[in-house]
C-alpha cells in the first residue's frame, strides 16, 4: 500500500518550484507538519514551521521526525556569481540538506535535478547536477527519487531574460524537452512521494508531465 507521509521537510520553498510544492503540501490532508526553512518569511499556516535564516546554519537546529524530504534548492551560474559559489548551493548545500534529513529519520528523498544532468558533461550546470545525483545515490537512501524536469515555465522573483524569451517556445516543444509548469511539477512530486518502492528512481520530464496532469 502507498505510504502516507505526515511530516515533511522542504528546502527551497521560496523558489519557483518550491513555492508551488509548498502550497500543494499544505493543502494535502495527509500532511500534518511541513518544516520549511527559508531566508525570508513564508505566509503563516497552522501546519507550517518556518525557521528563518541561512539554511546551512539552520540545518543542525531542525527537529524531527521527518517522513519525506523534498529538495528544491537550485541557482544559476549567473545568480551564483562564480563556479565555486554555484557548487556551494547546488552541490554542497543539497548534500548537507539530504544528510540532515536522513538524520531526522526521513526514508524518502525527492530532489529536483535537471534534464541532461551528467557528471561528465562539459557544461558546468549539467555537470554539477549530475555529480550531486551520484553523491546522493552514495548516501544509500531507502528511497531516492530524482526528478529531471525540462525548463520550468512561468515568472520568477528575479527576471531572467533567457527564460522570458524561451518560455513560449518551450511550451510547445515535443516530448521530454517541453517545458513544465511548476504546478504540474508539484503535483508530480506529490504523486511520486506517495509511491512506496525502494531504491533509486529517475523521472524524466515527459513522465513528470504525465504525473502532473
Amino acid at each position: 500500500m502507498p505510504m502516507t507521509p505526515q511530516h515533511i521537510l522542504l528546502a527551497g520553498a521560496t523558489g519557483l518550484a518550491g513555492e508551488h510544492l509548498l502550497d500543494r503540501l499544505l493543502n494535502e490532508p495527509a500532511v500534518t507538519r511541513v518544516v520549511a526553512p527559508s531566508s525570508r518569511p513564508l505566509a503563516h499556516h497552522p501546519r507550517l514551521e518556518n525557521p528563518q535564516g541561512d539554511l546551512a546554519s539552520l540545518l543542525p537546529q531542525l527537529t524531527g521526525p521527518i517522513d519525506i524530504a523534498f529538495c528544491c534548492l537550485g541557482s544559476t551560474r549567473t545568480q551564483a556569481g562564480t563556479p565555486e559559489e554555484f557548487r556551494a548551493v547546488d552541490h554542497d548545500l543539497v548534500l548537507a540538506f539530504a544528510r540532515r534529513a536522513r538524520e531526522l529519520a526521513a526514508r524518502h528523498l525527492l530532489v529536483i535535478s535537471t534534464q541532461g544532468a551528467d557528471p561528465n558533461s562539459p557544461e558546468l550546470y549539467s555537470r554539477i547536477k549530475g555529480t550531486v545525483e551520484e553523491a546522493l545515490k552514495a548516501q544509500n537512501w531507502p528511497q531516492l527519487t530524482i526528478a529531471r524536469p525540462a525548463q520550468l515555465l512561468g515568472p520568477r522573483s528575479q527576471f531572467r531574460l533567457v527564460d522570458h524569451l524561451t518560455d513560449p517556445l518551450m511550451r510547445w516543444t515535443p516530448g521530454k524537452y517541453r517545458g513544465i509548469d511548476p504546478c504540474a511539477l508539484a503535483r508530480a512530486l506529490w504523486r511520486l512521494a506517495l509511491e512506496d518502492c525502494e531504491g533509486v528512481r529517475i523521472v524524466e520530464s515527459d513522465e513528470l508531465h504525465r504525473l502532473g496532469k
